[in-house]
């Protein structure tokens, strides 16, 4: 009759759970929210865009683990939500960030930085948190 050996660290343990390969997922979005012109009336969003251009579009610019519409509702509800979405947030403008998504995390971190940017030095009012 063969004779058990221990086991050693080197060897897999076929009752142990395998461990998941670290796959990134491109589960994160990018979203930007239109704002009511009516933003322009608080001192702290006007200085935060010193280029804003009279007449364009005053936004918000997000990253979410979650669907945009989803992400959008919980601002408008108030949970984990920016006061100025909360207070001004209109509509979702799908057309600045739809062909972007979906994104690992590092990427919607980076993206929703460069979106504030491009769109801030394109005369945007915009807010990042």
């Amino acid at each position: 009759m063969p004779r058990k050996t221990e086991k050693t660290a080197a060897e897999p343990d076929e009752a142990a759970p395998k461990r998941r390969t670290t796959r990134k997922r491109r589960h994160y979005h990018v979203y930007v929210v239109e704002l009511s012109p009516e933003v322009l009336r608080h001192p702290r969003f006007v200085r935060a865009n010193p280029g804003y251009i009279d007449g364009k579009p005053c936004v918000y610019v997000g990253m979410t683990g979650l669907d945009p519409d989803v992400r959008f509702d919980k601002h408008k509800a108030g949970i984990q939500a920016n006061r100025y979405v909360t207070q001004f947030g209109q509509r979702l403008l799908p057309e600045l960030y739809e062909l972007y998504n979906p994104l690992t995390y590092d990427e919607a971190r980076s993206l929703e930085v460069e979106l504030g940017i491009d769109l801030r030095e394109s005369g945007y009012g915009v807010w990042q948190s």
